[in-house]
């Protein structure tokens, strides 16, 4: 096991080539024909329906034109797709930008935000390049996880307004409590229309994630909120009314105007989107690996958003990243790589071609209601009960990344969050007895032909019957969980039980554990059984308050409990 280990985490130097090559190679060379594209062609459709409403709603919440969104999700969908280091990514606007975004344009205007996704674009392609992107996933669960949930808050905060249909005596402004205020006072000047609006395209977006979870439930409720409004004539502003439609073919290409002075003043925001462009992209990398069980190169991917940014930039784009949800959505639509992504940017090209008149019709309500579900999903509520009730060190760096992001800004819950949750970390190996396992902080990237993918992507790969022991020594913290996740992620070949020994492992944190939850969670759509052996009282409580717990995983106090049971369950007959 421990030649195994070494092999997994030390594999032999990739060439820059290997490690840079995009995904789509990878894809063509396993074989690629008409059942293939048939797969993409779906998945492709349907992530563009989801895309539609949301890159709209997503630019006009920036502080932008409805147009720009749907520019940034043509042209850095597909260049993310095209050159991305992930098989399935989706790129786009993304939620998580809006906060930074419109700060932005307020302060600089919308030249300066193209100037800094421009730049921001470089800045990505160079950490891709210099393979820093390793390093990112030093970025500890409780503060990603806290900083999501504060820009949530954020994004809904910032949809009161069009939700209410609220006439403001000035402009709204960006802070939380003074924007609270403002909209306070504007209280008296509710639209019942808008509000019928926005309720109505909650209220089907809801009623079909439940009822009818395979339908586009954005979509729908967007096209029955716009002929409600067409039909009554309800007095609710439209896209049309405030932006006058949009247009219908992508800009001629155009670098950003620049100086010395503009560069130096939008600096902070382009650095700002490279930090959360890189947090976001790999964290939807990594969602799509667990749902999949493949694995994408950080850096490779970090030069495709880069590109993308870039890109996106020249035809007056916002900021490109990686999306969880439309992610999701194209793995669960049953993409096979990275076509599919190239196919929704084509799909929405010819949806602006074709329907972008009708897109005047859109109530302002309708999006700001679709973006009020979006944040009610960006918030992990099962996380963040889990890491408030794991221990105060968590707790507490959720607590106070999720604080200063509504109430400073992002950079700086992040910074505090990354810095408390390694003072904490410090405090806690400083208790902690053990001899340091050998194996890297965090994992490097390697090359495809390292990676275990020449054979073609099959989500249904069977396992032969056999047992496989791993044994986790040292404290297993969110420094070492990609190096031990990376070991984890090849349970599935050839294994029907799998042994996690963790007799050796004095400390445990919420990121180690949710990475074993992950692996337990692959294991069981793999039909492998999981034991736990020799868990002290503290590591245990942990895994099972991430769900590591029965009837998924079984606890036994030694590797030799455990391959009995093995053995007995084997030799008994079934019946």
């Amino acid at each position: 096991m421990d030649a195994r280990q070494k092999s997994v985490s030390n594999p032999a130097q990739p060439s820059f080539a290997e490690l840079f090559t995009p995904k789509l190679v990878t894809v063509l060379r396993e074989g690629y024909g008409l059942p293939q594209f048939r797969a993409d062609l779906i998945a492709g459709l349907t992530v563009a329906i989801v895309a539609l409403p949301l890159s709209m709603a997503i630019a006009i919440a920036s502080g932008v034109g409805p147009e720009r969104g749907l520019f940034t999700a043509i042209v850095g969908g597909f260049l993310v797709s095209l050159l991305g280091g992930s098989r399935f990514q989706i790129g786009g606007p993304a939620g998580a930008f809006i906060v930074l975004v419109a700060a932005t344009v307020e302060r600089n205007g919308v030249d300066g935000l193209i100037l800094a996704t421009m730049m921001s674009g470089v800045f990505l392609v160079a950490t891709g390049y210099l393979r820093l992107g390793t390093y990112i996933k030093f970025i500890p669960y409780p503060v990603t996880v806290g900083f999501t949930a504060g820009i949530a808050v954020i994004i809904f905060s910032s949809q009161l307004h069009d939700l209410f249909g609220l006439t403001l005596a000035g402009k709204e402004p960006g802070e939380l409590l003074p924007r609270l205020r403002a909209l306070g006072e504007a209280a008296g000047t509710v639209n019942a229309a808008a509000v019928a609006v926005a309720v109505l395209t909650i209220g089907i977006i809801a009623g079909l994630k439940r009822w009818r979870p395979g339908w586009p439930g954005f979509l729908i409720a967007v096209a029955v909120a716009s002929l409600a409004v067409a039909v009554f004539g309800l007095p609710a502003e439209t896209i049309g009314t405030r932006f006058g439609g949009i247009p219908r073919m992508l800009p001629e290409p155009a670098l950003p105007h620049f100086t010395t002075e503009k560069v130096l003043a939008v600096l902070p925001d382009a650095i700002a989107f490279t930090l959360l462009g890189a947090i976001e992209s790999l964290l939807s990398a990594v969602v799509a690996d667990g749902m999949t069980g493949r694995r994408h190169r950080s850096n490779c991917e970090l030069v495709a958003q880069g590109f993308a940014n870039m890109g996106a930039a020249l035809f007056g784009g916002i900021c490109v990243t990686g999306t969880i949800a439309r992610t999701a959505t194209n793995v669960r639509a049953g993409a096979h790589g990275p076509v599919s992504g190239m196919l929704h940017a084509l799909f929405l090209l010819a949806f602006m071609l074709v329907a972008a008149p009708l897109a005047s019709y859109i109530p302002l309500a309708a999006l700001a209601g679709v973006l009020a579900v979006v944040a009610w999903n960006m918030i992990e509520k099962p996380a963040v009960a889990a890491l408030l009730r794991s221990s105060v060190g968590d707790a507490l760096v959720l607590v106070v990344t999720f604080g200063l992001v509504i109430f400073r800004d992002l950079t700086t819950g992040i910074v505090v969050g990354f810095a408390l949750g390694a003072l904490l970390f410090i405090n806690r190996m400083a208790k902690a007895i053990a001899v340091e396992a050998h194996v890297p902080m965090a994992e490097e990237d390697v090359a495809d032909t390292a990676n275990d993918e020449r054979r073609a992507y099959d989500p249904a790969t069977a396992s032969d019957p056999d047992t496989v022991v791993y044994r986790i020594s040292g404290a297993f913290f969110f420094g070492a969980a990609s190096a031990v996740g990376a070991v984890l992620d090849r349970i599935g070949d050839h294994r029907q039980n799998l042994v996690l020994d963790c007799s050796a492992v004095p400390f445990l944190d919420s990121t180690a554990a949710n990475v074993i939850e992950g692996a337990v969670r692959k294991a069981g759509r793999e039909g492998l059984r999981v034991f736990v052996t020799g868990a002290a009282p503290q590591v245990r409580r942990m895994l099972m308050t991430h769900g590591v717990k029965p009837p998924h995983v079984r606890y036994k106090a030694t590797i030799a409990g455990a391959l009995a049971q093995i053995a007995a369950e084997r030799s008994t007959p079934a019946g």
